[in-house]
């Protein structure tokens, strides 16, 4: 997959296939829009390609909010390459980007993408104002030059499948939800930190993770876990939360990697969410503490012998 981090120069000759959005998280619903233009492009002779925005839109129209996302950009393309995309545009996003008029932005696509068919979701609207609705859009495809089709959304359980009804779940701890909408675990990845090394003294030795404060966490509490370290794959558990048993301090997300002893100083970890095993609670004392720990570790060690 080629990926750009504007638009090319010299345009594009063969003509493109383009969908366009944030595509947080790369959820069934973004999945199965990619397969229906790729499937299209292969019978047409054209070319798959993807447009995306960096920063997020959100990021740059409300710097003051806080904002967390699904997964970050690297990780975005990497899974736009796995699914078979020609390229990738990394459109960069500023004020002037939202302020340009929808029908200008088009024609910049028509003109340097070669765009021949935008396929995007129902509700999908881009352009100052949003004023660039799929019916508008298709007003100016007529004139310009492109066609503008729709795919309807994946609809999983009781709802559509959304990158906010992810974060909805995750928000709740709800880490298998968001693991079948995602179609794959829930990730988080970091630098391994030094901490205060409590688990060592309680036999229960963790990795401290220094997370991306932009990257969203599942709420607070005990998980089943998948640790990638080094490029080896360990069961575990992980706590995140503020251990209330302790100092109810700054939050933190502790990985407890089972079977391993050794020094994960400074390496890069990668952390699968694959079931919420408790929320986080305050215990009267370090014994009944273990003791929860242990449990946390059998229930974890049962459900990832599930999870191979």
């Amino acid at each position: 997959m080629r990926t750009y981090h504007d638009l090319p120069d010299p345009p594009f000759t063969t003509p493109s296939n383009l969908t366009i959005g944030n595509f947080d998280g790369v959820h069934l619903g973004h999945q199965a829009l990619i397969a229906a233009l790729i499937a299209d492009a292969r019978a047409s002779g054209r070319q798959a390609g993807l447009l995306t925005f960096h920063p997020h839109p959100a990021a740059v129209l409300r710097p003051d909010a806080d904002h967390q996302y699904l997964t970050t950009i690297d990780q975005r393309l990497t899974i736009f390459e796995a699914l078979g995309l020609d390229y990738a545009v990394v459109y960069p996003f500023t004020r002037a980007t939202a302020a340009t008029p929808a029908r200008q932005f088009m024609a910049r696509l028509r003109e340097t993408l070669s765009l021949a068919t935008l396929l995007v979701g129902p509700d999908f609207a881009l352009g100052r104002n949003r004023e660039g609705d799929v019916e508008a859009l298709r007003g100016f495809g007529a004139v310009d030059g492109y066609t503008v089709e729709t795919i309807a959304p994946q609809v999983l359980g009781n709802g559509e499948v959304r990158s906010g009804r992810i974060r909805g779940d995750l928000s709740k701890g709800d880490v298998e939800s968001a693991a079948r909408q995602l179609g794959r675990l829930y990730l988080v990845d970091g630098e391994v930190v030094d901490g205060a090394h409590r688990g060592r003294t309680i036999g229960f030795p963790t990795a401290n993770l220094d997370i991306p404060a932009d990257r969203l966490l599942p709420a607070n509490g005990v998980y089943a876990t998948w640790s990638t370290v080094a490029g080896r794959r360990r069961a575990s558990v992980t706590n995140i939360g503020v251990r209330p048993s302790f100092d109810n301090g700054q939050r933190t997300v502790e990985a407890h990697l089972l079977d391993f002893s050794g020094d994960l100083y400074g390496q890069h970890l990668v952390l699968e969410f694959v079931a919420h095993l408790r929320p986080e609670m305050r215990f009267p004392g370090i014994d009944a503490l273990r003791e929860q720990i242990a449990r946390d570790v059998a229930a974890a060690r049962d459900l990832l012998q599930e999870d191979r």
